[in-house]
């Protein structure tokens, strides 16, 4: 078995181009797709009509997807309004579609954030004064609870990381796609940002032995394109991610 696995596009149609075309250029053809799709204030469309074609992805709903679906559209936030003013109706029809979880060929277990909730970070801490930070085992550990899968996969916090639990159970945060950094305002603020702006994505591979291999790629695209859409719009904290990988 070898796949690959994306997270966290948030709207940016030319890293997800970069990353099909990276993956397709590995000889994989199979992908699963662990959510937050569009919110943010690049091309939701764009990146929508390119999601719905692709027949053989396994595609699961994450927060900010599930905010387009349950919040009236005055009470949608600043990353979620735009992306919802480009949808049309055949692309909430694919999310609205979407499970909150999934399992990928009886050995993959797939979620947003963590088994329980799409909105919580499983494998990083948000810290106030480094960003964020890689959770202690006994944490990560409670999250995967008595769940059997040899590997189970989120994303959410855009950081790629692969945690090996103490019974040979991994977990892995592919990356984000789309969305190298961002801000986060609410109660307590804090800044994540990963240093790369290239479109982030994993290979996992399962060894003949029935060890697994994981493969982080970061694939270049014209990400000073996005960077300069976002600043166009407005939002300083997107261009200075998709600019150079760190929120200023």
């Amino acid at each position: 078995m070898r796949f690959a696995a994306i997270s966290d596009i948030h709207g940016n149609h030319l890293a997800l181009e970069a990353v099909l075309d990276d993956i397709a250029g590995q000889g994989i053809d199979q992908i699963v797709n662990l959510g937050d799709h569009f919110g943010g204030p690049l091309e939701a469309g764009k990146t929508a009509d390119l999601l719905v074609s692709q027949r053989k992805m396994m595609s699961i709903r994450g927060n900010h997807d599930r905010f387009l679906l349950e919040l009236a559209v005055q009470d949608l936030g600043t990353w979620d309004a735009p992306a919802f003013r480009q949808l049309n109706e055949t692309h909430l029809e694919w999310v609205a579609a979407l499970p909150q979880s999934a399992v990928f060929e009886s050995e993959i277990f797939l979620c947003h954030g963590i088994p329980s909730s799409d909105s919580e970070h499983w494998l990083d801490t948000p810290n106030p004064a480094l960003g964020m930070s890689l959770r202690p085992l006994a944490d990560i550990e409670r999250e995967a609870g008595s769940l059997e899968f040899p590997i189970m996969l989120c994303g959410h916090s855009h950081v790629s990381r692969v945690v090996r639990l103490s019974d040979g159970r991994r977990v892995i945060n592919p990356g984000s796609v789309g969305c190298p950094g961002f801000k986060d305002t609410r109660a307590a603020p804090y800044v994540m940002h990963t240093g790369n702006p290239f479109a982030a994505y994993a290979i996992i591979e399962k060894q003949q032995s029935g060890d697994w291999n994981v493969t982080f790629r970061h694939v270049p695209y014209d990400h000073q394109a996005m960077a300069e859409l976002a600043r166009s719009k407005g939002f300083a904290d997107w261009a200075s991610a998709l600019s150079t990988g760190w929120v200023n």
